[in-house]
């Protein structure tokens, strides 16, 4: 019997940083022809069977008139069949194999063979071959399995909303014109006020009916994990309390929230208040993350923002928790004068392209580049460093990203960063390096 899929465990954020790396460089890769070869293998299935059509495509690869691509085609399947020859069982999440002639950025062909197991089970078979890998069900894998709704009510609309993984969406809202108070007296105060109950239960009424068509799947299941109620005013625990609120959905609200906005605005309000039932939400642990080092920014706490600090932090061991932009564009390059000298810089890679930082008086070459992002992900343990990256898809990320330059750090001690002078040795134009950066942030 096969190993069993490990379906619900959860991805070490940074594997799933270097997972996404992965995907995104198969995504990004194209050839010539179509000698690019995708494989995905579900664990139910078995790799001989995969093996045995690839020896049937061999034979009708040799049909293709154009020589030069026949070749490719036949070369990729081959290795292809070899490579699978490898695994006596399927893994227990799958296969994935990718492999041919790939350009790179030169435009120079390169041979390419990548084999690895997916986080999560494949629920799909697929062999393809194209001018590109084909990628598409691998991003669905990193989706999380865990979804929160949110219902946000006030006396204007109604939003509904998703937290899942790192994202949240809007996934319904409707506005509403509810009768106000009215002054009048007599007969005319009552039929207002009966009017005005009766237009508020029927809005509460439509809520609870909408809630039902948003967030309960085909398959008559809640299709979230749990529940959010959240509101400005007493909307929200008269929908908890009504009866016409499905039962499906009442039996999985995790808390009710008061909020002082509505729609979007307090939608993100009602993510923050809702942290310590969504702790485990990957978006959430950013905005309390991002929050923490905004705060500590505020009031001059110990911490650092840009590269350039924040490397002067690294370098004095001063880092306790590194936080990065997990598209981050930022290279590490080792560079060597004349004398064989190494010196460490960084460059984004519009830096890079136009050549400008790489001509100095010493005449440095670059020995070896590599993304900042790649080069912690693998030395972050090295230090003692807690290492988190964040997406910019949250407000809080988006400020970091666009505000911060996607790199910051809580210390373990403050730093002040305007007298220090340990790199002044190493290499005089250190601050010139970081411009680009000095600018945003």
């Amino acid at each position: 019997m096969p190993p069993k899929a490990r379906t619900d465990a959860p991805i070490d954020p940074i594997e799933l940083y270097k997972i996404k790396r992965t995907i995104n460089f198969l995504r990004d890769a194209h050839g010539d022809g179509t000698s690019m070869v995708t494989i995905l293998i579900p664990p139910h299935d078995a790799v001989h069977r995969m093996r045995q059509k690839l020896t049937d495509e061999l034979g009708t690869a040799s049909n293709i008139k154009n020589r030069v691509n026949r070749q490719s085609v036949e070369g990729a399947i081959t290795s292809a069949i070899q490579k699978l020859s490898q695994y006596n069982v399927t893994p227990p999440n799958g296969l994935c194999l990718f492999c041919g002639t790939i350009l790179d950025k030169e435009g120079k062909e390169k041979k390419l063979m990548m084999d690895f197991e997916p986080p999560r089970p494949l629920h799909q078979s697929l062999y393809v071959c194209d001018r590109r890998f084909h990628v598409e069900p691998l991003y669905d894998l990193l989706e999380t399995n865990e979804k929160f709704g949110f219902i946000i009510m006030d006396g204007q609309g109604c939003l509904y909303g998703e937290v899942a993984g790192d994202s949240r969406r809007v996934l319904h809202h409707f506005s509403v014109d509810l009768p106000k108070k009215h002054s009048k007296g007599g007969q005319s105060s009552i039929r207002f006020a009966r009017l005005r109950v009766e237009a508020r239960h029927n809005y509460v009424r439509k809520v609870a009916e909408t809630a039902t068509t948003v967030f309960i799947g085909s398959d008559a299941e809640a299709n979230v994990t749990g529940l959010i109620l959240a509101g400005s005013a007493d909307f929200k625990n008269q929908l908890s309390q009504s009866d016409i609120l499905d039962n499906r959905l009442k039996n999985i609200i995790l808390g009710i929230l008061d909020i002082c906005y509505g729609g979007e605005e307090g939608f993100n309000q009602a993510i923050h208040m809702a942290a310590p039932i969504l702790k485990d939400v990957r978006m959430v642990r950013e905005q309390e993350l991002l929050n923490k080092l905004f705060e500590l920014i505020s009031t001059n706490g110990a911490c650092s923002f840009g590269v350039r600090e924040t490397m002067m932090a690294w370098e004095s061991s001063a880092v306790d928790t590194l936080i990065l932009y997990d598209e981050l564009d930022v290279y590490r390059c080792t560079m060597k004068d004349a004398d064989g000298n190494e010196t460490i810089q960084y460059f984004t890679e519009h830096q890079l392209e136009s050549k400008e930082h790489l001509q100095d008086e010493s005449a440095s070459q670059m020995s070896e580049k590599v993304l900042l992002t790649d080069w912690m992900a693998e030395n972050h343990q090295t230090r003692g460093v807690k290492l988190e990256f964040v997406t910019n898809k949250s407000p809080e990320g988006a400020q970091f990203v666009k505000g911060l330059g996607g790199i910051g750090a809580l210390l373990r001690f403050q730093m002040c960063f305007d007298n220090y002078e340990a790199y002044d040795d190493v290499d005089d134009k250190f601050d010139s390096d970081f411009d680009d950066f000095e600018n945003i942030v």
